[in-house]
């Protein structure tokens, strides 16, 4: 079941799935074709995903955003490659390599997907079950306590003679 997040856009108000829905049919191309795949597998792999729509400002309509206990991935879809990009991807294994891109940075990671390329099902629900449980796992963990304020040293007083 898809649940939707709704925005307020500059018009009316539009459910996430909405907006994923009107852009999969604006596209008409491969790119769209691919974006419903790559939302359907994650949706097959977690029944319980929430899809949203951030970070919508006057330039940009906004992004496709799959969450469940934070942000799992995104949907991009640029003029040749439908971009998957994981959150917290640095932390995930990926024994199948599919991450191919934005390797160097220290939290994410991304797939591009390109015309013709073929999507290995298991493994993407794989590694979509495994960046839900690090969100999860991340949820249950107790937030750790700020630490005291250090006290400043007393001020010491001149010592002189009267």
């Amino acid at each position: 079941m898809k649940r939707a997040v709704t925005v307020e856009s500059a018009s009316a108000a539009i459910s996430a799935s909405s907006f994923i829905d009107q852009k999969i049919k604006e596209l008409g191309d491969w790119r769209g074709k691919m974006l419903a795949k790559v939302r359907g597998i994650i949706h097959e792999a977690d029944p319980e995903i929430i899809e949203e729509r951030k970070w919508a400002k006057a330039t940009s309509p906004g992004t496709p955003v799959f969450s469940h206990g934070g942000i799992v991935c995104t949907g991009e879809t640029h003029k040749s490659v439908v971009k998957m990009t994981f959150a917290k991807g640095a932390a995930l294994k990926d024994p199948a390599r599919l991450f191919n891109s934005s390797l160097e940075g220290n939290v994410r990671r991304a797939i591009d997907i390109q015309e013709g390329d073929k999507i290995d099902e298991a493994a993407l629900k794989d590694l979509i079950r495994a960046a839900v449980a690090l969100n999860l796992k991340d949820q249950s963990k107790p937030k750790s306590k700020p630490k005291p304020r250090r006290k400043s040293p007393p001020v010491r007083q001149a010592q002189g003679k009267l």
